[in-house]
């Protein structure tokens, strides 16, 4: 007979402070409450991506390369469970406060909805197009996990349990993901010795637990959070919190919009709402209001007022929409032009290092008297073209086929051509 794991439970061989363990005994620890109580969390460790953004100069119109490093945390085995089964008991009642209030249709992120930003931004473009006139206001949260504040959490999980006060244990998972402490990889791994291509080479965890009070502890390296905001991206519980962060704001911005016939929706941080184009400029002073409550800020670089007015073919736009990395003018869904130049960037730097590494592995086979071999396709194919099963244009060919949108295919068509000269230079 098959055993099952639960949902929360999932096996992590990563390399951290403590060793991985079975089900059994994470069993043991997540579902007493005394015991998460007394848990000591370890620190996340935590590393930077760096990653670069292309993006189009509104004055010159030149596209630009911006540097943007993404920083990546990771808890303990143990820590990571306990995160993953209190996430998992807080989702179901979330989701039963969500049908409550009715608001399901409205919050789409971090939920098991089956679906995709593709699929999400198709729902609003429709919600548009079925109207003969609308205003359309697209909203996005400053800094939105960094920023959340602690006693607004506190007060809106205590309120998801029904309760006035967190219960111990759940207090206690509260303030390891608000108070959270860290410490680098790199230092850590420079510390012990550890090669970060190869970390678990005859290991199986970090150091011993004296090795971590005498060496990491006693030596400095764990950095706490000081501020009384800011979750850590990342953990498999600070999705789910972010939602129950706007719940009441959720169940507000509905309420705002249903008395002008209007439709809202928030996908993390990105919010948009639908109503009569005389409303548009009112209803975005009042979000801004409502979202300076939760003591948060809208990044007003991003913010789009927009207006649709239905015409003989589809609708105008007096500016086109920017929703989930697509653009939609009334008529046409397109892809975002930055995301096609990012992966034109992208593209490119691959292809350069493809060949940069066959010309040393051609230069070793000629001083070996081995003949030279051609340029090794099949990768560059996976990646950068529809050849490939996961890869940027792969999805961009998805998402003409869910949104029926032949202006993606169109932009998607030349991508094959630049490759193959890409390879040919």
């Amino acid at each position: 007979m098959v055993s099952h794991s639960p949902a929360w439970y999932r096996a992590r061989r990563y390399l951290h402070f403590d060793v991985p363990i079975g089900l059994r005994k994470a069993e043991t620890i997540v579902s007493n409450p005394e015991a998460v109580s007394r848990h000591s969390f370890y620190p996340l460790i935590v590393y930077e991506i760096t990653s670069f953004k292309v993006k189009k100069d509104k004055i010159t119109n030149r596209i630009e390369r911006v540097e943007k490093k993404r920083p990546i945390a990771y808890a303990s085995h143990i820590d990571s469970h306990i995160y993953s089964y209190y996430a998992e008991k807080l989702s179901e009642l979330y989701e039963v406060a969500l049908k409550e209030a009715g608001i399901g249709d409205s919050v789409l992120a971090f939920r098991s909805l089956g679906k995709s930003n593709i699929e999400f931004a198709g729902e609003a473009f429709k919600e548009i197009s079925r109207r003969d006139e609308c205003g359309v206001v697209a909203l996005d949260v400053k800094g939105f996990f960094d920023n959340l504040d602690h006693d607004v959490l506190k007060c809106s999980w205590a309120k998801m349990l029904k309760s006035r006060v967190l219960p111990k244990d759940h207090f206690s998972v509260f303030k390891s993901i608000t108070k959270y402490s860290s410490v680098r990889r790199d230092e850590i791994f420079g510390l012990f010795g550890i090669s970060e291509n190869n970390p678990k080479a005859g290991r199986v965890r970090i150091c011993e637990a004296v090795e971590f009070r005498n060496r990491v502890r006693v030596g400095g390296c764990i950095k706490r959070n000081s501020h009384n905001f800011g979750i850590p991206q990342g953990s498999s519980i600070s999705a789910l919190l972010s939602n129950i962060y706007m719940f009441d704001f959720d169940v507000a911005a509905c309420e705002m919009v249903k008395k002008y016939g209007g439709r809202y929706f928030r996908y993390c941080d990105d919010m948009l709402f639908v109503v009569p184009k005389s409303m548009r400029n009112s209803v975005a002073g009042e979000v801004r209001g409502r979202i300076r409550s939760l003591k948060l800020d809208i990044n007003t670089k991003k913010t789009e007022i927009c207006a649709f007015t239905k015409i003989a073919v589809g609708h105008e736009c007096d500016k086109p929409l920017q929703y989930l990395g697509f653009v939609f003018d009334g008529r046409k869904i397109l892809l975002r032009s930055a995301a096609l130049a990012r992966f034109s960037e992208r593209m490119k730097a691959g292809v350069k290092l493809a060949k940069s590494t066959a010309r040393k592995h051609n230069s070793l086979r000629v001083d070996h008297g081995r003949d030279k071999k051609e340029l090794f396709k099949r990768k560059l194919y996976e990646r950068y073209s529809h050849l490939g099963r996961r890869n940027f244009i792969r999805y961009g060919y998805r998402a003409a086929e869910i949104l029926d949108s032949n202006s993606i295919k169109r932009q998607l068509k030349p991508l094959w051509d630049r490759l193959q000269d890409e390879i040919r230079k």
